[in-house]
């Protein structure tokens, strides 16, 4: 082997080997902490819709191949939140933190698929995040399970965890950042369109109307997306790295209605300060008081070679990190703009990019009678469920298959259901963007390019 390739070959194995390090437990358990204290928040903002998003509609629309998630009847989804809280508190306090976080990931998940036209990039994150909290030891310390259970206490955690909530945080603000170098973002829009929504704010009102606003939240938002991380992994450039990390959501918290969302980055945003930077501040508090000092952990060097169980658990890492890394490029397999079509959008940290305004118009014609109909959509579908599907067309053909199957069971063997759906993409004049000749009842969903998406789309 030529000796290059030996070299990369060694260095290759001595990372590996060095996730098996550890490090001090103590920012993974403030994590732990700041996370289930921000799901207790967000369980509890949620209650007030569980009838309006979950109860009271008549149709859901569900995700690809999901079909099957369906809402509980009666009181269920009210159980459910519930279960979320006491969950998400168990998360919080480290009690039964394993059981507590798997509980709270396949409840999460759950209310997330139900209701596509609710979905939302943060509910996604807190979803994945909460998947690998299951696996992440963030119990051994400051947790209830480690004071019940002496022998479970462990103030070092492997090096390995503390990297996998590391890449889960950097990968959304990476994507998010690479997805902005589209024409429209470069060009202002459609920040312009949304901060005229925020003219009304004390102070800051009159600057969101000044003609440089749209370029500098723009941009601005483009190069942290895209720097954040390293600046925040590089010592030198750490703390201003978090300083702009607190403003930027914070801004985003004022200006936009993004629910929980600045919080949860805020908070976990510290997971990549020092490893040890919790118990810092804590000896700094207790040296003030008088109190006993919480000494540093005694931390294990890389083995020497990796056991089954260690080769097992890299190969499950690359095998997560690399679909997190691959999955939300796959809009890149579709034709035309992902903006437009939606083909490849969700799961793909797309956030805030786009803004789609327009209506649609469903018409069935059944051949046997000769008659065209439009069905009215008034007490069929919430306002929010059709303003979310007005410029989306998986949805607008899930809800023509509904309708189709709807009208065959009242008699109608031969319906047939067209869709004219006029939409407008960042300001510009609305435009077809379902294909109107095509009768979407005979169009079985699939995650191949869909033909009757009209693709071109206008300038202004």
């Amino acid at each position: 082997m030529p000796t290059s390739a030996a070299s990369s070959v060694a260095s290759r194995a001595s990372l590996a080997r060095r996730l098996f390090a550890t490090v001090d437990i103590a920012s993974l358990a403030a994590f732990r902490l700041l996370f289930g204290l921000l799901m207790l928040v967000e369980v509890w903002n949620d209650m007030p819709d569980i009838g309006e998003h979950y109860v009271e509609p008549e149709f859901h629309f569900t995700f690809f191949g999901l079909d099957w998630v369906r809402p509980l009847a009666g009181d269920g989804m009210y159980v459910v939140f519930g279960g979320l809280g006491l969950a998400a508190l168990c998360v919080t306090i480290g009690l039964c933190y394993r059981l507590a976080a798997a509980l709270f990931f396949v409840g999460i998940s759950y209310v997330f698929l139900i209701e596509q036209a609710l979905y939302l990039n943060h509910i996604y994150l807190i979803a994945l995040i909460s998947f690998l909290m299951i696996f992440v030891p963030a119990h051994r310390a400051a947790s209830v399970d480690a004071w019940l259970r002496p022998r479970l206490r462990d103030d070092a955690a492997p090096t390995w965890a503390l990297w996998l909530v590391r890449a889960q945080i950097g990968i959304p603000y990476f994507y998010a950042g690479l997805a902005k170098l589209n024409p429209d973002w470069l060009r202002g829009e459609p920040m312009r369109m949304w901060l005229v929504q925020g003219e009304e704010l004390p102070i800051a009102g009159p600057l969101l109307r000044e003609w440089w606003a749209p370029y500098f939240f723009s941009y601005g938002g483009l190069v942290f997306d895209l720097l954040v991380v390293p600046a925040l992994l590089w010592r030198p450039t750490r703390a201003l790295a978090y300083v702009l990390a607190l403003c930027f959501h914070l801004i985003n918290a004022a200006v936009f209605s993004i629910g929980i969302f600045p919080w949860v980055m805020i908070a976990a945003t510290t997971i990549f300060f020092e490893p040890d930077w919790p118990r810092r501040l804590w000896n700094r508090a207790a040296a003030r008081v008088g109190a006993p000092a919480s000494p540093p952990p005694l931390l294990a060097r890389p083995p020497a070679r990796l056991g089954r169980a260690q080769r097992a658990t890299l190969a499950a890492l690359a095998i997560y990190v690399g679909w997190q890394l691959l999955f939300p490029l796959r809009h890149w397999l579709y034709p035309g703009d992902v903006a437009w079509t939606e083909e490849g959008h969700k799961f793909a940290w797309r956030m805030k990019l786009r803004d789609k305004d327009g209506y649609v118009r469903f018409f069935a014609t059944d051949p046997e009678l000769g008659a065209t109909w439009k069905i009215d959509l008034a007490g069929r579908l919430r306002g929010w469920q059709r303003g979310e599907m007005s410029g989306r067309p998986e949805m607008i053909l899930q809800y023509a298959r509904f309708l189709a199957d709807d009208l065959r069971a009242r008699g109608h063997a031969a319906i047939e259901v067209r869709v004219v759906a006029l939409v407008s993409l960042n300001g510009r004049t609305p435009q077809p963007l379902i294909d109107p000749t095509v009768d979407l009842a005979r169009v079985e969903p699939s995650l191949l390019p869909c033909p009757w998406i009209v693709h071109e789309f206008f300038d202004r």
